[in-house]
């Protein structure tokens, strides 16, 4: 055994573990209560800080409402705000709504006007260091369920001037980052009742350098309702006119891509277009493409590719276009238009079209293409025209309630039916007296050419004044074509270079010369009424002489 003597007390080996282990045991229990004391605390502080931050959120949401109100001179509501602390500073609420943010609704205009801001919930976060400074610093913020509604300025009384007291009470100050918002709805009421509010449905945009004196980043992503389709856009809007919204700056791009134009009813076709605008919420310039690579028209089963350049006008607070240059190419055609898309003011929720179209390097098989069946069309040649398009609102068919007014004329035409293209050859060696060349097939193939003036409604082309020329014959005809069922009728008088007898051999020549004189008018050979109808690609040409009146010998109906 060992034995140890200290200052007159002797230890054994035994006595000295004891208290070795002792001194440790005393030391992990200290550290144990001490450990067990600090979480005490901890836990009874976040406890209080939870407590202190229940009792602080009335009266952080009282403060909340009452400095938006300063800020807008106007009623707030605000039903939930919750602070927690657990990861840092997390801030939610939601049922805010904000009565006025241009300025008091005129009670006899609208007594129990809606709230000009709704936000369903919001939600940001901040740290402890920020809560200390002056301008608080929050990275992020997320709102969902917003609407914004502002009435027409004829509707607004003047905005309040801000209260001098209020500018030396204390406001809480907010710098943010980054605004997320989804599932936004914008309404711009109009004063004029015939016309529905114009509604913009955002279902994502994202604000960045957020500030009230100075314009901020978006980036938007929306769903067009008509024609229904993806729009994405990225630029800079405001600062917010709150006199005067329509007096807001904007710019920016945007891509408006897989819009469905079968939601427009009686076309269809995938229509894509980018460009960018700048200017004011109430008259933006936009310059842009689009593209359809099947264009279609519900009167037609072919479709034709559609390629479109232009430049207009936009009023963001109604959605009037004002379209200055329009250039265009459908097929082979190409044509220029200008006029103007606005809202309806007949009670018809929609917009009116009007249009002025020029087309000077255009083909009548494009055309016929997209109005009619015919497969191949009956016509081929160059179409110039001139055309009042006019487009109301409505459920129906576009080609049905579009309509029409214009000048068109047709160089060098001819039929794509090789049969029907030879008769017409032959006719035109017959009214140039050469009727042996008709006989034997050896007749040159001629194009002609149509001019005259249209109107359309209904989906039925009126034709008047209708001129067709080819080589030994003018045709003067009126008629119809009926564009949904691919027929038309058309009757008329033709005028021939040769005289009756001329037109014909042998015997019938010897027939018919007793009547040359009779058949002859205003220096014209010959001229006999005609009619001509069809259906699709086939056309049919005969006399057109009343039943009760009887043809000259050789000439049959």
């Amino acid at each position: 055994m060992v034995r140890c003597r200290y200052e007159g007390f002797v230890l054994s080996e035994t006595s000295l573990e004891t208290m070795v282990e002792r001194r440790r045991w005393w030391r992990r229990r200290w550290l144990l209560w001490t450990g067990s004391v600090f979480l005490v605390l901890v836990i009874a502080g976040v406890g209080l800080v939870e407590w202190g931050l229940r009792q602080l959120q009335p009266r952080l949401r009282q403060k909340v409402v009452e400095t938006l109100s300063a800020r807008f001179h106007s009623p707030v509501e605000l039903d939930r705000l919750e602070v927690s602390m657990r990861k840092g500073v997390l801030v939610t609420g939601g049922g805010l709504r904000i009565l006025y943010l241009a300025g008091p609704t005129k009670p006899d205009a609208q007594p129990n006007a809606p709230p000009m801001l709704v936000v369903n919930y919001f939600e940001f976060e901040t740290g402890w260091k920020e809560l200390l400074l002056p301008t608080t610093r929050v990275v992020s913020v997320k709102v969902r369920g917003v609407e914004v509604r502002i009435p027409p300025k004829d509707q607004r009384q003047d905005e309040k001037p801000d209260d001098p007291k209020n500018k030396k009470q204390p406001v809480i100050g907010l710098a943010v980052d980054t605004i997320e918002c989804t599932d936004a709805k914008v309404i711009i009421e109009t004063s004029n009742p015939s016309k529905p509010p114009l509604e913009f449905v955002i279902s994502k945009v994202v604000l960045t350098d957020v500030g009230l004196t100075k314009p901020f980043n978006y980036d938007a992503t929306l769903r067009n309702p008509k024609p229904a389709g993806d729009i994405h856009s990225t630029g800079h809007f405001g600062p917010w006119k709150k006199d005067e919204p329509r007096d807001t700056p904007l710019d920016g791009n945007y891509e408006f891509t897989h819009a469905d134009l079968s939601s427009i009813h009686g076309i269809a076709g995938t229509l894509s277009s980018t460009g960018k605008f700048g200017g004011t919420l109430g008259e933006i310039a936009v310059e842009g493409t689009a593209e359809v690579p099947a264009f279609r028209l519900d009167i037609s089963d072919h479709a034709l590719p559609l390629h479109t350049e232009f430049k207009a006008f936009v009023d963001g607070t109604t959605g009037d276009t004002q379209l200055n240059e329009v250039s265009a190419r459908i097929g082979r055609s190409e044509l220029t238009a200008s006029g103007a898309v606005t809202r309806s003011t007949s009670g018809v929720q929609g917009h009116d079209v009007n249009l002025h179209v020029v087309m000077e390097r255009g083909r009548i098989e494009d055309m016929m293409t997209l109005t009619m069946k015919a497969n191949p069309t009956l016509l081929r040649g160059a179409l110039t025209t001139k055309t009042h398009i006019e487009i109301p609102p409505g459920p129906v068919s576009v080609s049905r309630k579009m309509r029409l007014e214009g000048t068109f004329a047709i160089h060098d035409a001819f039929l794509n039916d090789p049969k029907m293209q030879q008769q017409l050859d032959s006719m035109s060696e017959r009214a140039k007296g050469q009727p042996k060349l008709a006989k034997a097939g050896e007749a040159e193939v001629v194009g002609s050419s149509l001019s005259g003036r249209f109107t359309q409604s209904n989906a039925i082309l009126d034709v008047s004044d209708l001129n067709f020329a080819m080589p030994g014959a003018k045709v003067v005809m009126d008629g119809q074509v009926q564009l949904v069922a691919s027929t038309f009728e058309f009757h008329g008088k033709v005028r021939t270079q040769a005289t009756a007898s001329q037109m014909t051999t042998g015997w019938k020549s010897l027939l018919v010369k007793p009547f040359d004189k009779l058949l002859k008018k205003d220096g014209a050979g010959m001229e006999i009424p005609i009619k001509v109808t069809g259906t699709k690609s086939t056309y049919d040409l005969r006399l057109d002489y009343p039943h009760d009146t009887k043809a000259p010998p050789g000439l049959t109906k």
